[in-house]
């Protein structure tokens, strides 16, 4: 007799949360790539559509602890379903705005927050399964995989949905990302399960493997409260938001202000624009992989301090050093590709902010992942409006220096940060 193949379900779940994720950040970034276009159609300039960017990151931050709280009570293949049919819902509805109505800005900052308190439960609910799902040492190429899609969706924004602004008009590309969202939601219904226990298809190999990887308290999914006591005087928790805080700042002037940085400073013009902006997320992605791959290597070889704190923290400094760099050069061409460095750079410290939520709240993960979740998305919020602010008074080169100065921070934080020691 021969003995059963293993099923790798674990993996197939996390290349589907990449895919999800991809999906996230088509719709949350589709603004920025049509910004021009729909700031045109309703009459708003940068400040004004700095604070529709915003609008979405505050909606987006404010229900990161009820997403949290909802994964673990509901679990995550319910809760993933219902928020992705949200952002279809409140992708489209961002078409139906006629240009000339009144009070047009507030319209599409409420709609914007919509979308972002209905995307809010993606990354929460997705830890709460890594948490259930992925072995202690498989987890940082299991969150690089997932969030290898913040880069993949990213990246293909810019020419996919430039391609549907010039030959259909902005809309389509909004209907676009709804409608491929909607689809990606109901194939999640579909393909998840809470807990391996609960998925008819998991080999008894896969599911034994799983179990003696997961200490026994984090794969437990039956709702017994949350440690909130503990949760909150772990010293951990406010590094860990605050670190979080500079890269969320910092990511988002790549996914508000950097295409519309290139065509405006730069002079490089849509097309163009469109494929240089590609860089910074294609850089993301690898750096996501490689970063998650290298965490688990490390974390083998000199435990999760080293793997998960000691990589993050590296990788901060390095994203400063490319942030000062590109934004100082003369070349349009050299300028996009050293920020993008600065920008995978930043990306291989994205798997430890998950991976180390789960190792030290393993069943509260849900909850802990999205509390420092909070500090990214507030940071995006500020970047969102303080980077064309900033920019317009002391130039672009400042708003960049803001950033790496906000990196570096993060940097030193993440050497105060001791996953080992749990809650």
């Amino acid at each position: 007799m021969h003995a059963e193949r293993p099923t790798r379900k674990r993996f197939l779940l996390a290349f589907w949360l990449f895919v999800l994720s991809a999906i996230s950040f088509l719709d949350r970034t589709n603004l920025s790539i049509a910004g021009l276009q729909i700031s045109s159609d309703f009459g708003l300039g940068n400040q004004r559509l700095g604070y529709i960017f915003s609008a979405f990151l505050i909606g987006y931050a404010g229900f990161q602890v009820p997403a949290g709280w909802l994964a673990i009570r509901f679990g995550p293949r319910l809760v993933i379903s219902l928020g992705v049919l949200w952002w279809g819902i409140a992708t489209a509805l961002i078409t139906l705005v006629p240009p000339g109505m009144s009070q047009v800005v507030l319209v599409l900052i409420l709609i914007r927050f919509g979308l972002g308190a209905g995307e809010a439960v993606i990354y929460p609910a997705a830890n709460q399964l890594v948490a259930r799902w992925v072995p202690e040492h498989e987890r940082g190429i299991i969150n690089g995989i997932i969030f290898a899609g913040v880069g993949a969706g990213s990246g293909l924004t810019p020419p996919l949905l430039t391609w549907f602004i010039l030959h259909h008009g902005w809309r389509s590309a909004f209907w676009f990302s709804a409608v491929v969202g909607i689809v990606a939601g109901a194939v999640w219904w579909w393909l998840a399960r809470d807990t391996p226990e609960e998925d008819p298809n998991l080999s008894p190999a896969e599911l034994n493997y799983i179990r003696a990887g997961i200490p026994e308290n984090a794969s437990d999914a039956s709702f017994a409260g949350i440690s909130w006591g503990a949760m909150l005087r772990s010293p951990d928790l406010p590094a860990l938001i605050i670190s979080y805080f500079g890269f969320g700042y910092t990511a988002w002037i790549f996914f508000s202000w950097f295409f519309i940085y290139m065509a405006q400073v730069r002079g490089v013009n849509l097309k163009s624009s469109a494929l240089i902006s590609m860089l910074p997320f294609l850089s993301m992605t690898i750096g996501c992989l490689a970063g998650g791959w290298v965490s688990d290597r490390l974390t083998h070889s000199y435990g999760l301090r080293v793997g998960r704190c000691g990589l993050a923290s590296v990788a901060f400094f390095v994203c400063a050093i490319f942030l000062v760099l590109g934004s100082r050069v003369q070349s349009p061409q050299l300028a996009g590709l050293i920020l993008a460095g600065g920008a995978g750079a930043l990306y291989v410290s994205q798997s430890s902010f998950w991976s180390v939520s789960a190792d030290i709240a393993g069943r509260n993960s849900g909850v802990f992942s999205s509390m420092v979740n909070i500090g990214a998305q507030v940071g995006g919020a500020v970047t969102a409006s303080l980077t064309p602010w900033v920019a317009q008074r002391f130039g672009w080169t400042s708003s960049f220096a803001v950033a790496a100065g906000l990196a570096v921070l993060g940097g030193f934080l993440w050497m105060t940060v001791h996953p080992e020691r749990g809650l």
